[in-house]
Order: structure tokens, then sequence, then C-alpha cells
């Protein structure tokens, strides 16, 4: 066993020695030492599983494995305390929302283009993603700001499983159209040379994939008690933990794109960003749709005003950058600003 599967396993360890307790300062050290090398390890992972598998499905791979632990967390959360996040899952499907459409797709393109000039990808295929990712954004977080079945910013159980049901099919279909009816759509350019790894190697790169997953998920989840004291102590508010935590849930994916932009693949970039985006929302409304029937209080889906706005402006600028199907530095500026505005409102609402 090599020094990177030993430290992935270590990092499972860690998460089982200290999940549900209140560490002290150089445990959270350690934990968070053990973090950042179990998102080194996520990505090196998943690039012998796309290697092997090819892309799209590689990207797929991440996007999707990294979302069901992120909906099992938020789901547990919930479950352990339901009555004290009623928003925990709006936080962090537009958190995640942000992250993937504004920081990790603007930095892919500011990448891209710094290295060839122009970022170079397919417009069909990244259109294609965007506009389901704003399709499901709208129907999931914006329209129950203005239903009135409900009182508040709520949908009524059966718009909520209608929005569940909407989110599943508009997801599958996207896959569908992504791995089979347009796979062209979605693949770079230019292909990998090397020979890529056996059944074997990928079969078990894929099991060591998801336990550095799990480490993600779980480590950020202990070092959440103290982030949050952090941010308490700033005087920013509680919706702010969440979007640190997305943060580093999202480490893999993001530095998984900034790689593959550095090697010219934009596409793959933006399959990540766009694909991460999507599972977020589709994966995570049906989950609290179900997991709705035991818990207990609200729970608030719809945005707030200025969420929306940011959620708007960054579909606009989305969609610019993309249908040319080419991008230069200002894009990526644009969409990393939005997103730097999104982390500075989240802390000064």
């Amino acid at each position: 066993m090599n020094l990177r599967n030993a430290t992935t396993v270590v990092a499972l360890v860690v998460l089982a020695l200290t999940w549900g307790s209140k560490p002290p300062t150089l445990v959270l050290v350690i934990v968070g030492i053990f973090l950042a090398t179990s998102v080194l390890s996520a990505v090196h992972f998943a690039e012998v599983v796309a290697h092997r598998v090819g892309e799209p499905f590689g990207s797929l791979v991440l996007a999707v494995a990294v979302t069901v632990i992120e909906v099992g967390l938020i789901v547990t959360l919930m479950v352990g305390d339901s009555a004290g996040n009623a928003t925990l899952a709006r936080d962090t499907v537009f958190a995640a929302a942000m992250i993937t459409t504004n920081g990790i797709l603007g930095l892919s393109v500011l990448v891209g283009a710094l290295r060839d000039h122009t970022a170079s990808f397919n417009a069909e295929g990244t259109a294609t993603a965007l506009a389901t990712v704003s399709t499901l954004a709208v129907m999931t977080l914006v329209l129950p700001a203005f239903t009135t079945s409900a009182p508040g910013p709520e949908f009524t159980s059966s718009q909520l499983a209608f929005a569940a049901v909407v989110s599943v099919a508009l997801y599958g279909l996207f896959v569908f159209v992504q791995t089979v009816r347009h796979r062209d759509y979605f693949v770079a350019d230019d292909e990998e040379h090397a020979a890529p790894p056996s059944d074997r190697e990928a079969l078990f790169s894929l099991a060591l994939l998801v336990v550095a997953l799990v480490a993600v998920v779980g480590l950020a989840k202990v070092e959440s008690k103290a982030i949050e004291d952090v941010v308490t102590g700033l005087g920013a508010p509680k919706a702010a933990v969440g979007v640190v935590i997305a943060l580093l849930v999202l480490g893999p994916e993001t530095l998984a794109a900034y790689r593959n932009a550095r090697r010219g693949r934009v596409q793959t970039s933006l399959n990540l960003a766009l694909g991460s985006a999507m599972a977020s929302i589709a994966l995570t409304i049906p989950a609290i749709a179900v997991a709705s029937i035991w818990l207990e209080g609200p729970l608030v889906l719809g945005l707030d005003s200025t969420q929306i706005v940011l959620l708007v402006i960054t579909m606009v600028v989305g969609a610019l950058t993309v249908l040319p199907g080419r991008a230069t530095v200002q894009e990526g500026g644009v969409h990393l600003v939005l997103f730097a505005a999104f982390v500075f409102l989240a802390v000064n609402p």
C-alpha cells in the first residue's frame, strides 16, 4: 500500500475517532491536515477512474459521489437538530450552486484563458448543463419565495413532492443526454494518450475515492464547530458557516477542475463545475422531500431577495460566457467577482 492509500485509510480512522466529539485545538489541526490530504487523494483517485472510463463519465463519477455524501451529511444534521436548521438545505444548496457556477467555473475559464489566450469548450453541451442548473435552481429555490399556498418561503407537501419529481426527471434526462444521446458535446477535444489503468486498479481507485470523499465531508463536519466559533466571533451570521463547509466539501471538484484547465481541458472542468451544481440541487431536494416526512419544524427553501439577485445575474452572465464556445480572462474574472460578492455578502448580509 503506497503513502496516498495509507493516508486515505488513516483519515477515515481519524474521522471515526473524532466524530461526535469536541476535540481540542491540537487535534483539530491534525484533522485539518488529514482533511487536506483527503482532498488531494480524492482528486487523484477520481482522475484514475476518469482515465479508465473516459469523459464525461469521469467527471460525473466525482460530482455524483461528492453530492451523495454531502446530501447524507445535510439530512443527518437536519434530523439531529431539525428545529434549528430550517434553512440548512437551502443555504447549502445555494452555496454549492454559487461556488460551482462562479468560483469553479470562473477559475477554470481564467486558467484556461491564461494558458491558451482564450478558453475553448463545446457551447452546446455547456449551455445544456447551464440551462438545466438554472431551471433546477428556479424550481426549487426561487419559486418557494413566491408561492402562496404555504406561509413564508416554503413549499406545501404536494409542491415539494412535485419539485422533487421534476428534479430527478431533469437530472436523469441530462445524464442520458450527457452519456448516451449527445456524449460528444461533453468531451474535450484532446484525448489521453497514456494507457488506461486496468479494471482492477480502476475499481480499487473507485473504492478509495468513496473512502476519501467520506473523509472529506466527515472531517469538514468535525471542523464545523471550530469554524462556527470563528464565524460567530467575527459577528457573521450562521449561514456563513454553511458557506465555509461547502467550500471544504467542494475542494476535490475545485482542485480537479483547476488541474484539467491547466492542461487545456476546459470542457472537463466545466463538466465538473456545472455537473456538481446540478447534482447538488437535483439530489438534495428529493432527499429532503423524503426526510421531511419525519422532520419537525419548517423547511425554508425560498431564497431571500439578495440571494435571488445573485442567482439571476449569475445565470445571465453564465449564458453570455458559455454560448460563444470560448471565453477570455475577462469572463473568468467576472465570475470570480460574483463569487467574491457571494462570499462577502454571506458574511456581511
